[in-house]
């Protein structure tokens, strides 16, 4: 039988808004960094020098990133949470709560207890991803079963994520001038988005196209061949082998694009006083909005074309590498730290240049690797061997944040 249409690309559309959901919980702290370390944690408010500002983003990232690396690659083996509208119900519900918790700890007046906001805020993170590794690893799960764009689908929905993230926290602090409520009016926006997702995971099973995909992996993975009496389960190992060259792909794109964003990016500085970008935006324009923009963009060139093939990937994936050394020559500050390492790359608009490449080549060379790891292997595995995609990204993530701790060190002793 013929697969219908997906008429008005509703379920494509769909998949999109859950790439948005799933990475709405990391971007929406990242691009808030100045809430917590100008705000929350300065010294002009809790009136000392907090010691974990210099290196604040790692430890919010790695707590991100712990939870979230260990439930996807559980997730894999064991459906975590029961089926797949308890697992999607449950992560999405979960983070609403956290983030509704976020908000009012920004209500309260925490100057007197910094350790218990920072430890607080911790902790709602490794709650908030906990819940997020599952889900993101059945979203992942949910398009392999679809045609190669929806995977992409998911790719270009995290890259609008982010930069549907750092729009609204930069239009939440130009609309007013205090640094708390611009916080809280940015974390609702969040809770918005995550009902939306709540809402569409439930058209799905509504939708022709959506149940034909469906139904076509069910009856694969019932007409399996296997030994009598045998319980079914994937060849996890085999599946690995197989779709092991792009699950490589993968991690490296996102090991090389998290060692610089958001972590060095963050702390690049204007270097000319006459760049028309003013100081107090700068950070926003130049880092979190061109990286996700430019990110965005290279997520929907798959549509378009692509290149190159599945046995050639790894050559432009490993040649990123070099972006690592570039941004760290840029203006990187770190505070509380003195650079002794040269800055070589002082022009304003190389910098944009280089971030811009940098992520736009994240966004294209990340799809590639994920809609070529499901199509690796056999139909009735791609799901499969879509979880080890999603956790392969993951890896990668996690694998970059701790690499990026190395880097406010580099900067202050490496050099003359």
């Amino acid at each position: 039988m013929e697969a219908p249409p997906d008429r008005f690309n509703l379920v494509y559309i769909t998949f999109v808004i859950h790439g948005i959901g799933v990475l709405m919980p990391w971007n929406m702290f990242i691009t808030a960094i100045e809430y917590f370390t100008d705000y929350k944690l300065s010294a002009s408010y809790i009136h000392y020098d907090f010691p974990y500002i210099p290196t604040f983003m790692q430890y919010l990232t790695f707590c991100a990133q712990i939870p979230s690396i260990i439930l996807n690659y559980t997730n894999i083996f064991i459906q975590i949470g029961g089926n797949l509208t308890t697992r999607i119900v449950w992560g999405i519900g979960i983070e609403i709560v956290v983030f509704i918790v976020t908000i009012l700890l920004g209500m309260i007046n925490t100057s007197e207890i910094p350790y218990v906001f920072f430890y607080s805020t911790l902790f709602l993170v490794v709650i908030l991803n906990c819940a997020n590794g599952v889900y993101q690893n059945t979203v992942y799960g949910m398009a392999a079963k679809l045609p190669g764009k929806y995977t992409a689908a998911v790719i270009l929905g995290n890259n609008v994520s982010g930069t549907f993230t750092a729009t609204v926290n930069l239009v939440s602090k130009l609309s007013t001038p205090s640094i708390k409520m611009a916080a809280i009016y940015y974390f609702i926006s969040a809770l918005f988005v995550l009902l939306i997702c709540f809402d569409t995971y439930f058209a799905l099973p509504l939708n022709r196209f959506y149940r034909y995909y469906d139904l076509k992996d069910k009856k694969e993975r019932r007409l399996a061949p296997m030994p009598s009496g045998a319980v079914q389960k994937p060849p996890y190992l085999k599946i690995f082998k197989q779709s092991f060259p792009q699950l490589l792909n993968v991690w490296l794109v996102f090991f090389v694009t998290i060692a610089i964003f958001p972590a060095v990016q963050s702390g690049i500085l204007k270097s000319d006083d006459n760049f028309f970008v003013p100081d107090y935006i700068y950070v926003n324009l130049m880092c979190f909005m061109t990286f996700n923009i430019f990110a965005m963009i290279g997520s929907c060139l798959p549509a378009f074309f692509v290149w190159p093939s599945p046995k050639f990937l790894w050559i432009p994936v490993t040649a990123r590498i070099v972006y690592i050394p570039l941004f760290l020559l840029c203006n990187y500050q770190v505070k509380g730290i003195h650079r002794v390492l040269p800055k070589l790359i002082n022009n304003d608009y190389v910098y944009f240049l280089l971030s811009a490449s940098m992520a736009l080549s994240s966004g294209y060379l990340s799809s590639l690797g994920m809609m070529y790891a499901p199509r690796s292997v056999e139909d009735r595995y791609a799901p499969t061997a879509g979880m080890f995609s999603a956790a392969a990204l993951i890896t990668g993530i996690f694998s970059g944040i701790v690499i990026a701790f190395l880097w406010p060190w580099v900067i202050g002793h490496v050099g003359a």
